[in-house]
């Protein structure tokens, strides 16, 4: 062997010595970023790391962990919604921060889980609630940052690990979210990667991620398209879909009440929850009140509709994508119409059939249908849900109307005298979630909903009765 061979050959393991330098190096920051190339790697370490996660963490330190995420993403709650809105175009700051609070402190933890015992004659059965393993998570672009913190939460307290993929238009926010959650778990001990991503989440990756038999659970936040397809995917899938929540005001309603909270839901982060009034269906003998009431708040009533319409639906009649989320004052803006100061919701007056009652807008424009009387309002009401089983709400001080709607409507959240962002938990009594499983059926997802129950049999021991 010549020196020129020789050099070359030193040459090309320096290379090769460098280069797998350089890959370690970067392996090392992607595990603890959690942020991927490939969909193929971030379920590979996802997986990893959920078998140590299983193996080597109690409940006590997966509530350690917890607390720490908790702690973390309570110092960018500003931060986390001024970014949404930025990227996405959509949403208000303000409400973003409560809804990323409300996922930091009210979305349950281990104490979530609850073992079941049974004990007698024949022994002892123990009932436990045990993780799937990698979770696929898809997150909307409407609620981007809140649904990723929640449900990292409440998928880590049940022990699995978690694929998010994020909505393109939401990106990187919901890639900063992962970070810093990633961050707290590595500074409290926890493996580095147990919440993971790609760097460019597309329908493309959102399909592979579905597909690859690692993935034992799909949890699909968003519209009927989403949904659909993790329903379709052949595993146990959770579905959080659209709704259309309809509002009824009848005439034992406290009117100036239901007018302040009607706008305070409708409003919030403009229309973007799922779980806001899009419908309002007032008894006709108060209808004129609530819009009065309605006025002298913040909102506005808009007499012709078409102004409107021209901004708010496309020529086909399906909603306009770019008004999704806006402040009520830029669609006014848009429509040629003069806003007034402290608005917050835009109100107009239509038919039963109009396009405004019957889609889900998304967006601070909120149709008022006049009806005959209580019973043509629950009927329509159940009409104009369309059966998504999501939210409805109510402003009555009749118990039976309470009552009778409550059963007719069959939803999953149903909000009586008070602004609807009251049955996620925001001034209302119980849990925070923002995956609502309407057509799956398990509710307000909680750490529980992402468990399997297993059962454990002893004959003939423990029973010291």
């Amino acid at each position: 062997m010549n020196t020129e061979e020789l050099n070359e050959i030193v040459k090309e393991v320096l290379q090769e010595f460098n280069e797998q330098d350089y890959s370690s190096s970067q392996k090392e920051s992607d595990k603890e970023l959690g942020i991927y190339d490939s969909m193929e790697e971030a379920i590979t370490a996802a997986r990893r790391a959920q078998k140590e996660y299983q193996a080597n963490f109690s409940l006590q330190e997966r509530e350690t962990l917890i607390a720490a995420m908790r702690k973390e993403m309570g110092q960018h709650l500003e931060e986390l919604a001024q970014k949404a809105c930025e990227e996405s175009e959509m949403g208000r700051v303000a409400d973003k921060i409560i809804k990323n609070r409300m996922a930091v402190e009210k979305t349950p933890g281990t104490e979530d889980l609850k073992t079941e015992a049974y004990s007698g004659r024949d022994g002892l059965t123990v009932i436990e609630q045990a993780p799937f393993g990698v979770i696929c998570s898809i997150a909307p672009v409407t609620n981007p940052t809140e649904t990723i913190i929640c449900n990292a939460i409440g998928m880590l307290a049940a022990g699995n690990a978690v694929v998010f993929n994020p909505h393109p238009r939401a990106k990187n926010v919901s890639k900063l979210t992962i970070k810093l959650l990633n961050k707290a778990i590595v500074a409290a001990g926890g493996p580095s990667y147990l919440l993971t991503a790609v760097k460019e989440p597309t329908i493309q990756t959102v399909e592979s991620c579905m597909k690859d038999e690692r993935i034992i659970m799909v949890v699909a936040t968003g519209g009927p398209g989403v949904v659909k397809a993790a329903l379709s995917s052949g595993k146990k899938a959770i579905g959080a879909g659209a709704g259309n929540p309809p509002v009824i005001v009848d005439r034992t309603a406290d009117l100036k009440k239901a007018a302040v909270d009607i706008i305070k839901g409708a409003s919030f982060d403009n229309n973007l929850p799922c779980t806001s009034e899009k419908v309002i269906m007032a008894v006709k003998e108060i209808a004129d009140d609530l819009l009065k009431y309605m006025t002298e708040d913040k909102a506005q009533l808009v007499k012709d509709p078409a102004a409107l319409e021209k901004i708010v639906l496309n020529e086909d009649g399906s909603i306009n994508k770019d008004m999704v989320g806006k402040d009520a004052s830029y669609i006014m803006e848009q429509a040629g119409l003069k806003a007034k100061g402290n608005l917050r919701l835009i109100v107009v007056d239509v038919d039963f059939n109009h396009p405004f009652v019957q889609k889900e807008q998304l967006m601070p424009v909120i149709p008022l249908v006049r009806v005959e009387d209580f019973n043509t309002a629950v009927k329509l009401a159940v009409e104009v849900e369309h059966g998504n089983r999501h939210t409805a709400a109510i402003h009555s001080k009749n118990v039976d109307n309470l009552t009778c709607f409550a059963k007719k409507i069959e939803t999953t959240i149903y909000v009586k005298n008070a602004p609807s962002y009251a049955g996620i938990g925001v001034g209302g009594e119980g849990h925070a979630t923002f995956t609502i499983a309407g057509p799956t059926g398990e509710g307000l997802t909680s750490a529980r909903t992402f468990t399997r129950r297993r059962r454990c049999v002893l004959v003939d021991g423990f029973s010291i009765i």
